[in-house]
């Protein structure tokens, strides 16, 4: 924030919420974002808390919501989804509960789709293409045992 434009604590409140109403927020974002502000620890809690009690802010529904869009848009495994959420600051509780409604067939389909995709885009023999798509995937924080069998399948496939 530019430091020579400072705010009162009501216009900052009144900014906080509506950045929060935006879309989901976590609280490391928000104390971040208070502290870019100029507020000190005392009146950066007291807004949280506010946050909180208004139901601004919530970890549970942010962890809901960023699993959500990360695995059915972006396409991501939970591995990655889990790490990003771990460097937010996440309670683990949290984590897992928001980690279990994702739903293992579309988690599949998701996976088989990536992996048939980049398998028919690389070049090379079938041990290059198995190593490149294996990190793709890897990459994406798919568990390397669903990796493997999705790529098993795919080589077993192209030796018909």
């Amino acid at each position: 924030m530019n430091q020579e434009q400072q705010y009162s604590f009501l216009e900052i409140k009144h900014k906080i919420e509506h950045w929060c109403a935006y879309r989901d927020r976590c609280h490391k974002e928000v104390y971040e974002k208070l502290r870019k502000y100029g507020l000190d620890d005392e009146d950066t809690n007291a807004l949280i808390s506010h946050l909180i009690e208004y139901s601004f802010l919530d970890e549970q529904r942010y962890a809901d919501s960023f699993v959500s869009g990360k695995y059915r848009i972006k396409k991501w495994g939970r591995n990655k989804i889990k790490a990003h959420l771990k460097q937010k600051a996440i309670p683990s509780v949290c984590i897992t509960a928001a980690l279990k409604t994702i739903e293992d067939e579309t988690y599949m389909e998701n996976l088989n789709t990536l992996a048939k995709r980049k398998w028919e885009e690389k070049k090379g023999n079938a041990f290059e293409k198995k190593v490149k798509v294996q990190r793709f995937l890897a990459g994406r924080g798919y568990e390397f045992d669903l990796i493997h069998d999705v790529l098993s399948d795919l080589e077993n496939k192209q030796k018909r």
